[in-house]
Formats: C-alpha cells, sequence, structure tokens
C-alpha cells in the first residue's frame, strides 16, 4: 500500500518542522509548503536526509487565492492530511495595532486555512478520507492582552473547524485544533526577546514571570508533542474524532 501524503504550511521552520519530522519518522510521503522558498528548499533537504521518505516542497502564501486554489494541483500526489500551520505574531495594544497588521493575521491564520480547506476537500470527499489538522494555540481557548488580532483567528479556527465537521460528516474526514501553550519555536524566541526588552527583564524572567506563569507543569511543549497528537489524530482510533481542540496546556486551562 502507497504511503500517506501530508501536506503542511508553513512547513520551512518551527512546528510545522517538527511536526513534519513526525509524520517522516512515520513513514509518511511529505510536502512542505511556505512562502520562503530559500527556507523552503533548506527544509526539504534535511528531511530527506534525515527520513527514507518522499519529501517534496511548494512554494505558498496563504493570503494569494490563486495559490490556494492551485493547491491541488500543484502537489505531486493526492493529499491525505492536510496540516494548517503557517502563521506569524504582532503585539500591540489594539488602539495602535496598524489595521493592515491585524487583517494580515487574519487572513494568514484563519482565512488561509479556511481556503486552503475549501481547495482539498473535493480531493478528500472523492478518495472518501481525509484529516485536516489545523495548529491553533492555547490562544484558542483563552485570551492574553495586546494580542488581538491573534487571539480572534485562533478562536475562529475552532468554529470554522466544527461546522466542516458538520459538513464532512457523511465522509470519512476528520477535522481537528491543535491548542498548545508556548512552544519554543523561532517565533516565540522573538516574543522572549521582545518582551524582556519592553519591561526592562530578563529573558528567563520572560519566560518564569509572564509565558510559563499560567502553566502549572512549567514547561514548553515540545515539538514531538504535537507530532505524535498529530499522527494519533490520523489513525484508526481517532476516526471519529472531529471538531475537537486537542487542548495540550500542562493544565493552563485547569484554572
Amino acid at each position: 500500500m502507497a504511503a500517506k501524503h501530508v501536506l503542511i504550511t508553513g512547513g520551512a521552520s518551527g512546528i510545522g518542522f517538527g511536526i513534519a519530522q513526525g509524520f517522516a519518522k512515520d513513514g509518511y510521503r511529505v510536502t512542505l509548503s511556505d512562502i520562503n522558498k530559500e527556507a523552503l528548499d533548506s527544509a526539504v533537504a534535511e528531511l530527506g536526509k534525515q527520513f527514507d521518505v518522499d519529501v517534496a516542497g511548494i512554494e505558498l502564501d496563504v493570503t494569494n487565492s490563486e495559490q490556494l486554489a492551485s493547491a491541488p494541483d500543484r502537489v505531486c500526489a493526492p493529499v491525505d492530511v492536510l496540516v494548517n500551520n503557517a502563521g506569524i505574531q504582532f503585539v500591540s495594544a489594539l488602539e495602535q495595532f496598524p489595521e493592515d497588521k491585524w487583517r494580515l493575521i487574519i487572513d494568514i491564520l484563519l482565512c488561509g486555512p479556511a481556503m486552503l480547506t475549501k481547495a482539498f476537500l473535493p480531493q478528500m470527499y472523492k478518495q472518501n478520507f481525509g484529516r485536516i489538522i489545523n495548529v491553533g494555540s492555547i490562544h484558542s481557548l483563552v485570551a492574553s492582552p495586546y494580542k488581538s488580532a491573534y487571539v480572534s483567528a485562533k478562536h475562529g479556527l475552532l468554529g470554522f473547524s466544527k461546522t466542516i465537521a458538520l459538513e464532512s460528516a457523511e465522509h470519512d474526514v476528520t477535522i481537528n485544533t491543535l491548542c498548545p501553550s508556548y512552544v519554543k519555536t523561532p517565533l516565540v524566541e522573538n516574543q522572549i526577546a521582545a518582551q524582556a526588552q519592553s519591561h526592562s527583564i530578563t529573558e528567563e524572567e520572560v519566560i518564569n514571570t509572564i509565558m510559563l506563569k499560567p502553566m502549572p507543569k512549567k514547561a514548553f511543549i515540545a515539538l514531538s508533542e504535537l507530532a505524535e497528537t498529530a499522527l494519533f489524530l490520523c489513525s484508526p482510533a481517532a476516526k471519529n474524532i472531529t471538531a475537537q481542540a486537542i487542548t495540550i496546556d500542562g493544565g493552563w486551562t485547569a484554572h
């Protein structure tokens, strides 16, 4: 039987690449997409060195309607698993938040996953199999100040997933959202540095007194935890798990 095929957006680094490593280790055929061609080429080469599986890459701007609609024709095999991961962050009080940046975050984090899912659903329906995994956040469930666009988009993923779960129920297609607390990626590293500068404290103080303070387990989520959870959602045991927010937060939301 041919290996199943996963497409991961924002796959050149961070959470996307970590999830890709998990799927490649499990024998999946992997296609990475990213807006940064240089980073994409490097990630494809690196993943190919690490694992003996087929690895490909496609440049994809998830704010570009034409690129989203044509994505199924640009990948080299039908997609069994779509991981909507591409993302950015911007932190500001709403009254100083640039409107173009607010709209861009919504476009990348919410419209992109919706339109890419729209592009691949007909193929998944035809083959009567599909697993859609949105990379949400603890901020799909709770809010933090100065992240109005990010929190709005991540909350929106949950409503989107519930709707598509209802629309796709007659097929062997599921859609779920991973909701991790902080994962130590380049995006988070940048946030740590920025907050240290903004609050005139050390990066260690940012980690301990801001980022990990709400989390009883006081630890960053590992990339392998996200990859293994995503793989479970693609397993036969999870065929009736759909429309769910899979929370990996070390007890944050237990409060």
